[in-house]
């Protein structure tokens, strides 16, 4: 059941999240999401994305599952991620009390992803002090060496974490995004303050993630 469950992720991942690594570079803020509610991702064409070998095909929702977010959470969930490193539970109790929370959703295999990486691992001293999550439903093989090939000041950081999503709590709860990587800055009360989607210059980036 657990190889099951881990194909239906993954296939869930790239099939209705690839969308996220293009060209486009698209950005959304908390006051701009109009244009996104009720977006069907099922009428996209996801074939010829760069990260597939083959037609891909979106499974049922896992039994018992709740409803997929299409409006971003007002407020942090409740959610168990998982440590990458150590397969230990991360969950909204573990949160550090008093700082804003970012969660990242990205593709490992993400260009935009690997960049604002890039650019959030040279400017760590300016984010060193926001819980910064990185979150993925993709293959936790893949997530393991992310940071240390895309970010390596952001390797082993105790404000960092790389979790693994593997019961599709995000969608479920957080949101489903158009496009990776996907930004969400909550306040030190959990509520949202903003977030986006697609890659942005660093020092807005940065301005999001600490205001």
């Amino acid at each position: 059941m657990r190889n099951k469950f881990l194909i239906t992720s993954l296939c869930l991942s790239l099939g209705i999240l690839a969308v996220g690594c293009n060209n486009e570079n698209k950005s959304t803020n908390t006051t701009t999401q109009d244009e996104h509610a009720g977006h069907d991702h099922a009428g996209h064409d996801h074939s010829a994305h760069e990260h597939t070998t083959g037609p891909v095909q979106n499974p049922a929702p896992a039994p018992n599952a709740a409803p997929m977010q299409k409006e971003p959470t007002k407020s942090i969930p409740e959610f168990t991620f998982y440590k990458v490193k150590s397969g230990i539970s991360y969950t909204k109790a573990d949160l550090p009390a008093g700082k804003n929370t970012v969660f990242v959703l990205f593709d490992p295999g993400c260009n935009h992803c690997q960049n604002e990486t890039k650019a959030l691992a040279q400017n760590y001293d300016k984010i060193k002090d926001v819980n910064i999550l990185y979150v993925s439903m993709n293959d936790p093989a893949l997530m393991s060496s992310f940071f240390n090939t895309f970010g390596k000041n952001l390797e082993g950081k105790e404000n960092v974490q790389m979790l693994w999503d593997r019961n599709q709590d995000f969608i479920q709860r957080f949101h489903i995004p158009n496009m990776f990587p996907a930004n969400y800055v909550f306040g030190p009360d959990g509520a949202l303050k903003s977030y986006w989607e697609g890659e942005k210059g660093i020092n807005e980036v940065i301005a999001e993630f600490t205001k």
